[in-house]
């Protein structure tokens, strides 16, 4: 069988997630022919899977939706592929083999997600991703097959579309992981050691709306007032200003309440940590915090979950099927109740020692190379049929 991956979409963030882990799997399979449609940034990080054709194609994501539905069929029959994957929550309406669609953006569907952009009077991002919305749905019906990462995602793309869809998990590999030893930036690494006495709460993301970084922030003073005597560090993998994020999110709001709150001090901005590098922090922080209102799986808390680090995770039906009883949960807006689960992780005997146990065997659970047989599994009955 020959899979044809349109990954033009995998820049950062999950995307680039996916994209990295599964090459590795689909290269070790000795009975599958491989091409991947990429940006030649990324060329670079396969270089040693000489077995896999890669398609380098450098397209600005304005011209990216309508150069993958007039370029890419084209290119699809010339190298003779049996099964397309299309990776980046949009497939092609005329594709000339099979399709399977990863829908992976819960935004699309978040009413939350339109209510923040509407509060924060960004009319035009509201539009656009209504817009995006439209197509994401009509890619649904256009795919032969539609899969999710998660239970939880597919029953609510079910409801919003009438197609049945495919829950395959997104996976994870410990080793693959934890391979790279190179120590962290000297700046992260100060940063880190000045930090060393504090109760430690990390969170990795860029910074952008869903994630919901302000309830973080807002969770601090009331930390402050329940830890007396305690020092609190919120590590961040992003930072609050400007044009040091990818996407147009804005973070001026997230830096104008730390200031707002004189909490400048508990918040510790690390900056973007190559992904390679991220199991140094997870093994450095204390506790792992999200208050994200929308999710389609979450890597992080599978990341954090196998570093030995108890969650603290707002109360959405994917961090619960992710994490189970790895994790305590709060409302998804409520800082009182964010900081209240913390301080319980503290000051109860072995509780973040139980979250910890039940974590480890949790992210046991979730496989690269299960994702990709099952991935594969499904391709070869598309090709069976056609």
């Amino acid at each position: 069988m020959h899979l044809f991956i349109n990954s033009l979409a995998a820049s950062s963030g999950g995307g680039l997630t996916y994209i990295r882990n599964l090459i590795p799997h689909l290269a070790a399979r000795h009975d599958l022919r491989v091409s991947v449609a990429l940006e030649p940034g990324l060329r670079e990080e396969f270089r040693d899977f000489t077995n896999i054709a890669f398609v380098e194609l450098q397209v600005s994501p304005p011209r990216r939706f309508w150069y993958e539905q007039l370029a890419l069929p084209g290119l699809i029959r010339d190298c003779r592929a049996d099964v397309l994957l299309s990776t980046g929550n949009f497939a092609l309406w005329n594709s000339p083999v099979p399709q399977i669609l990863l829908s992976r953006n819960s935004l699309y569907t978040s009413a939350d997600f339109y209510r923040d952009l509407r509060s924060r009077r960004e009319f035009g991002a509201w539009l656009d991703t209504r817009l995006r919305a439209f197509m994401a749905k009509r890619s649904i019906h256009w795919a032969d097959a539609t899969v999710a990462p998660s239970e939880a995602f597919a029953a609510e793309l079910q409801r919003w579309t009438g197609r049945r869809i495919q829950a395959i998990h997104h996976g994870f590999d410990h080793e693959a992981f934890t391979r790279n030893g190179r120590p962290l930036a000297a700046e992260v690494e100060a940063k880190l050691r000045s930090a060393e006495d504090s109760l430690k709460l990390l969170f990795v993301s860029h910074y952008n709306y869903y994630r919901n970084c302000e309830t973080l922030i807002r969770s601090l003073p009331f930390l402050r007032d329940g830890l007396t005597g305690r020092s609190v560090k919120l590590l961040l993998t992003c930072k609050l200003a400007a044009g040091q994020n990818p996407g147009a999110y804005r973070p001026e709001h997230a830096a104008n309440l730390v200031k707002e709150l004189g909490i400048g001090d508990m918040v510790v901005e690390l900056g973007t940590i190559p992904y390679s590098q991220l199991h140094q922090l997870y093994r450095r922080a204390d506790v792992y915090v999200t208050a994200a209102y929308a999710e389609t799986f979450a890597h992080p808390l599978v990341e954090a979950m196998d570093s030995g680090l108890p969650v603290v995770a707002s109360d959405l039906p994917v961090h619960r099927e992710i994490c189970g009883e790895a994790a305590l949960y709060f409302p998804r807006f409520s800082a009182q109740e964010l900081a209240a689960r913390i301080v319980e992780i503290v000051s109860s005997t072995g509780l973040a020692a139980r979250l910890s146990a039940s974590g480890a065997a949790r992210s046991a659970a979730f496989s690269w190379r299960k994702h990709a047989d099952e991935l594969l599994l499904l391709a070869g009955s598309l090709v069976a049929k056609n």
